[in-house]
């Protein structure tokens, strides 16, 4: 069983993941000499949406002319379930908290881990396919062979455009939850089980 302390840690944990429910997990930033202040995209669990209220718009008008596709958020089929993933999985790990149970809780930091590989490399598949997927045909400024697939982490060059893609607030919060998860396992299960702890008194 956990103890007091460790149900403690796996209940913050988890109840710490409702705020990806209104922090932004993921920004993206363009920066050319005709934007000097730069044009951001903050990435929710549930929404797409600019830094500045215009950035968007003029994201899409600028790909566009290099005929990449339109973000609609309303389109993106991971913006639908993925507050239900976020949502499942704070109830598990109340569950594991509240039972107490150590299989639960590797269970929990298991899934946690498992789910966050596998958003990352959805992220990265969809920017695969937005940099990638590109409608010469329409396309007003052609170049053959370039593609404009933005960083997952860190800064690249995109024509003009330096594109920078970091963690944001929701995503750090969702470290820091994962973290106190892995701590809980670790002091959980360096006790001794019940078992061995009464053979131990005998």
């Amino acid at each position: 069983m956990m103890s007091r302390f460790t149900r403690m840690l796996t209940a913050i944990a988890s109840l710490a993941l409702a705020g990806l429910f209104v922090l932004p997990l993921w920004r993206v930033q363009l920066v050319a000499p005709q934007y000097p202040e730069g044009l951001g995209m903050r990435i929710g669990i549930s929404d797409v949406r600019g830094t500045m209220p215009t950035d968007l718009d003029n994201i899409n008008g600028l790909n566009h002319y290099i005929g990449m596709k339109h973000i609609t958020p309303s389109a993106i089929p991971e913006l639908r379930y993925m507050p239900w993933i976020v949502g499942a999985l704070i109830l598990l790990g109340l569950i594991a908290a509240s039972v107490g149970s150590r299989k639960l809780l590797l269970t929990w930091v298991g899934g946690f881990a498992v789910l966050a590989v596998a958003g990352l490399i959805d992220f990265w598949r969809w920017e695969y396919d937005y940099g990638h997927n590109i409608d010469f045909d329409h396309a007003i400024i052609k170049i053959p062979g370039m593609t404009y697939q933005p960083p997952l982490i860190g800064v690249k060059q995109l024509l003009n455009f330096t594109a920078i893609s970091w963690p944001d607030t929701g995503a750090w919060l969702a470290l820091a939850a994962f973290g106190l998860g892995v701590l809980a396992v670790i002091i959980t299960f360096r006790q001794p089980a019940p078992a061995a702890q009464e053979h131990a008194h005998s």
